[in-house]
């Protein structure tokens, strides 16, 4: 130990690595590299004429008249509920203990939310 009490501490390739593959540093040296990557190929990339369908989706070559699709809220919150149900499903099954009881319990949770599923995806007569 030095005099302050500390141990003396010499950097080493291990050290060094570890502390360049630390999250938040590692992740400010990447977006600094694909920054400047970005600005590089910006720069001598060939520039042309803007063309006034470049911001429609493609579909082939084709024009695709536009179709008006709105969903009503009752539609929206039942899809979103059906998404968020799905995923909590998928998340407690891959959570779920391997064994032999626990099949059954994975099936009979499956089974529940293959239900709910179903009622939420039906459509209703209009």
């Amino acid at each position: 130990m030095d005099t302050l009490g500390f141990a003396s501490y010499r950097m080493d390739g291990t050290v060094i690595l570890n502390l360049l593959l630390t999250p938040p540093l590692a992740f400010i040296i990447f977006f600094g590299l694909i920054s400047l990557g970005y600005y590089v190929i910006r720069k001598y990339s060939a520039k042309g004429p803007d063309h006034p369908d470049k911001h429609l989706p493609y579909s082939g070559g084709q024009k695709i008249p536009p179709v008006e699709v709105r969903l009503s809220y009752n539609t929206y919150f039942r899809i979103a509920l059906l998404f968020g149900i799905t995923h909590v499903a998928v998340l407690v099954l891959a959570t779920l203990p391997l064994g032999e009881g626990r099949s059954i319990l994975g099936l009979l949770f499956l089974i529940g939310i293959s239900i709910s599923a179903v009622v939420l995806a039906r459509r209703k007569p209009d």
